[in-house]
């Protein structure tokens, strides 16, 4: 399980550096990484073309069968057509399920 932590530490940095190369030369505004431990983590990222993510994971049933990751949060985008895009999601033992406006098939 500390596997499954390290790796969403290292997926939000590299997030954060993807997000600086493919937005235009945008720049990170803010970053904030609290609460990375072995019970979950919890990490925000705003760049300077308006695109945002944050996310918290949490460690469930921690020594237990059936132990797990539930995570949960939010991206935001400008598309090319100018509007903000913003996706909701949870992650965890059902699967990743996304939310938004603009997503087809009832996801919103």
């Amino acid at each position: 399980m500390k596997f499954v932590i390290v790796f969403s530490a290292l997926f939000a940095v590299a997030f954060a550096a993807s997000l600086q190369d493919s937005s235009l030369n945008a720049g990170i505004i803010r970053y904030e990484n609290d609460n990375i431990g072995v019970e979950g983590y919890k990490y925000a990222v705003e760049t300077s073309d308006g695109s945002s993510h944050s996310e918290e994971g949490v460690l469930t049933n921690l020594g237990k069968e059936g132990e797990g990751l539930s995570v949960h949060g939010q991206y935001s985008y400008v598309g090319p057509d100018g509007v903000t895009y913003t996706v909701t999601y949870i992650a965890d033992e059902n699967g990743f399920q996304p939310q938004g406006a603009h997503l087809p098939n009832g996801a919103q």
